[in-house]
């Protein structure tokens, strides 16, 4: 099963897309970004067409995506919401198969432990899917971690665990 993971957010979202079905997990990962001195409609619109591109392009057969759980900054967790909900439209149009999962649940389905620290998380998603470094930026390691989430969890899966 093809998993696109998705870290949203609206000036970097990370994405990572595994195949359960090959033997190297890992199909690509990156980031989307969006220029700061684009108006917030541009740069949702920017989203929107790279993710389509991402879609046509993989055909991912499920989404995972990262829900918002707690935000230190108030200023950004409105436009980080209004681009998941980009996210989600774009997703729902492609493949209606749509995963959210909490950091909690991300951290305890790759480490056993809810409260795992970020490094802890990366040095997994690294170890899991046998890549020779982390993958960066931290927003591609994060994507990756939600599609392993999925691939960890998924009933449809637990056959076939990573």
């Amino acid at each position: 099963m093809k998993i696109l993971g998705i870290d949203p957010g609206y000036a970097i979202i990370g994405y990572g897309i595994i195949d359960t079905s090959l033997p190297r997990l890992v199909v690509d990962y990156g980031v989307i970004t969006t220029p700061k001195e684009d108006t917030l409609p541009v740069r949702l619109s920017n989203i929107e067409n790279a993710l389509i591109s991402l879609f046509e392009t993989y055909k991912p057969e499920a989404v995972a995506i990262e829900e918002l759980f707690y935000f230190k900054n108030q200023k950004t967790v409105i436009p980080v919401a209004e681009a998941r909900g980009v996210t989600l439209l774009v997703a729902q149009k492609y493949c209606p198969n749509i995963f959210e999962y909490t950091p909690m649940q991300i951290k305890q389905a790759l480490t056993g432990q809810g409260r795992a620290e970020k490094a802890q998380i990366q040095f997994m998603v690294k170890n899991i899917l046998g890549l020779a470094q982390i993958p960066k930026p931290d927003d591609a390691a994060d994507a990756l971690a939600v599609a392993l989430t999925h691939a960890q969890t998924s009933p449809a899966l637990n056959t076939n665990k990573i």
